[in-house]
């Protein structure tokens, strides 16, 4: 029955709603006025009320995560909103469109995309989004 329960505690934790994250570890902080949480396969996982991309924007990030030769020619769409690429490893990318902007984080199985508007600037955008990023990296997501 103590296995069971470990069990069923660990399932809870890492299965805690994709929603919750978004709202808040990602939105609360005012640092990320848009966020999405997609699977590597750009099936939408969660997302704030603020964004409506369509599959073909997010299959277009996550098939070409990292690839800075297509990402700089074809720039980052959410919405219909476009961000000129700006860098990108094998784990970030970032865009700018103004004086707004996206960080996307991939982890194991998800791709994080925040974004954020004035007066936040991309390095407090980054931080929150690579510190939710970096712990579902170390729960296995």
């Amino acid at each position: 029955l103590d296995s069971l329960l470990q069990e069923t505690n660990l399932f809870f934790l890492i299965t805690m709603s994709w929603d919750s994250y978004v709202s808040d570890q990602l939105l609360a902080t005012k640092k990320v006025q848009e966020a999405i949480i997609c699977g590597h396969d750009g099936s939408v996982w969660a997302k704030s009320a603020g964004v409506a991309p369509t599959a073909e924007e997010l299959g277009h990030i996550a098939k070409n995560f990292g690839n800075v030769e297509v990402m700089s020619m074809s720039g980052m769409k959410l919405g219909g909103e476009k961000f000129m690429f700006l860098q990108a490893d094998t784990n970030i990318m970032r865009g700018k469109k103004g004086t707004s902007g996206v960080h996307i984080m991939k982890t194991t199985q998800a791709i994080l995309i925040s974004v954020y508007r004035e007066p936040v600037v991309a390095e407090e955008c980054a931080t929150v989004t690579e510190k939710l990023g970096e712990y579902l990296i170390s729960v296995g997501y």
